[in-house]
């Protein structure tokens, strides 16, 4: 079994490096604090890990807090405490030398997950239930920007977004409001051409790929992944069949769009097209 998925990974690999190199992405540049930002850092098993949202960061994060002794088990860590607690340590809070020591000599690793798919889940998660800061920051500006007629609550509140709505602005060059990580591209968060990951998860294989990890790292053996959905959990999660029923709702020019928005992350880690 192992051996199968190691020859999984090195498969994932050899795409990731075979299409950084055929579009010469992010070759021969110096590594900033900036390439690095998104990284956690375990120094007792020596990990880094780039946090990819939306494809099992939270729990990902869990088991960080677990393996550095934090906490005894993922059960008893509280969403905000993972998020907002600040225990886990970015990689960009080391000087030059300690970020360069880490990214030769500890396992680095990110998980993926399908682009569409991840999209939606950050959609609905943002989008369709209340939140402070999406609505007002991100919602007004779009409502504002693409929905002809909006009544003056839905300027005033910025709640109620339609995934149409939300699309143009993901592809309006002259976006009202910047780029957000949970729809930015794996490319730009990890820069997985820059530094050599040693270990590309996906949210679609999700068990089996991170209980190998922990197996590779000589995690204890009673710590597993967690299955739990951390928000929202009374909601069915994002499948492919709910992604089509919002990519339903484009125009067929959107929907390309969308698909050559992503198209590196795509070719990258292999996901067909939709």
């Amino acid at each position: 079994k192992w051996q199968s998925l190691l020859q999984i990974q090195r498969e994932r690999k050899r795409v990731m490096r075979e299409t950084c190199s055929k579009y010469k992405s992010n070759n021969r540049r110096i590594i900033t604090p900036y390439h690095v930002s998104r990284i956690f850092v375990e120094d007792k098993y020596r990990v880094l890990y780039c946090e990819v949202p939306k494809a099992g960061c939270s729990n990902w994060k869990r088991v960080l807090m677990v393996l550095n002794g934090l906490a005894s088990s993922t059960k008893d860590i509280q969403h905000n405490t993972v998020h907002y607690g600040n225990y886990l340590k970015r990689l960009d809070g080391f000087d030059h030398k300690g970020i360069y020591h880490r990214l030769n000599t500890y396992t680095k690793m990110l998980f993926i997950r399908e682009p569409f798919e991840k999209l939606v889940s950050a959609f609905r998660d943002k989008f369709e239930h209340p939140n402070n800061y999406y609505h007002p920051v991100f919602g007004k500006a779009i409502i504002s920007r693409y929905r002809v007629n909006a009544t003056k609550e839905a300027l005033r509140t910025g709640s109620g977004v339609q995934f149409q709505e939300f699309i143009q602005y993901l592809l309006d060059v002259h976006r009202p409001v910047g780029m957000d990580i949970h729809w930015d591209h794996v490319n730009r968060l990890c820069s997985p051409c820059l530094i050599d990951y040693d270990f590309v998860g996906k949210f679609e294989s999700m068990e089996e790929d991170a209980n190998f990890f922990l197996h590779l790292i000589g995690a204890p053996q009673n710590l597993t992944f967690p299955k739990f959905k951390d928000r929202h959990s009374e909601e069915e999660r994002t499948t492919p069949k709910i992604t089509q029923q919002y990519f339903a709702q484009l125009s067929p020019a959107q929907r390309q769009r969308s698909y050559d928005f992503y198209y590196m992350d795509y070719l990258m880690f292999n996901y067909s097209k939709p």
